[in-house]
């Protein structure tokens, strides 16, 4: 899922600037992980690039768009590919395949939970992150609605917009769950998931 620069910087327009923009928000997703978002700093970041903290300006607009940037980031790695994997797949048996292979790849390692957990917290409690979110999974059950059209022509627009509204849901409640206890298995959930697709 491609995201719209979210801070509006204009200094990422050469190679070199791509990388430095591109190193900036691995530095912040890096210490997102290591400590929430209370360590994800100017100083932090630019003291771990080895670079002056003007920087974020220039390729951010300051310290918020980079946790903008930072946070669609994350969601990029963690969700996404559930998301674009199922939506890739030619019929709904292959589907529900891709989903049973990709969650578990979503929440394995410490990592990516807590950059789960972050994301959420932060949804709730900044109304900037809280938009990002919410427009992301108004664009996830937008495509998913779309895809169902291709996969389901006969079913009515109301069940493919309320497939498309409970996969969504499925794949939040997956991550809070898993937050809250990393040792539970997903299999029953996404089993349970293909009654939602059923002939």
């Amino acid at each position: 899922m491609t995201h719209q620069d979210p801070a509006g910087g204009s200094g990422a327009s050469t190679p070199r600037g791509r990388a430095r923009r591109e190193q900036l928000v691995r530095i912040g997703l890096d210490l997102l992980a290591e400590g929430g978002w209370p360590a994800v700093t100017a100083r932090a970041v630019t003291d771990r690039a080895g670079t002056r903290p003007g920087l974020l300006h220039h390729y951010f607009n300051g310290l918020p768009g980079l946790h903008v940037a930072v946070a669609q980031r994350a969601g990029e790695m963690v969700v996404d590919p559930v998301v674009d994997a199922m939506l890739a797949a030619p019929d709904t048996p292959s589907a529900l395949r891709a989903l049973h292979d990709q969650v578990p790849r979503m929440v394995a390692g410490e990592r990516n939970l807590r950059l789960a957990a972050e994301l959420l917290v932060r949804a709730l409690r900044d109304p900037r992150m809280g938009a990002e979110r919410r427009d992301w999974s108004r664009a996830v059950r937008a495509r998913t609605a779309a895809r169902l059209g291709q996969l389901r022509p006969d079913w009515p627009a109301e069940r493919r917009e309320g497939t498309a509204m409970l996969f969504t849901a499925v794949l939040d409640g997956l991550l809070l769950q898993l937050i809250l206890d990393p040792d539970l298995p997903t299999g029953p959930a996404l089993h349970a998931t293909e009654a939602l697709v059923a002939e």
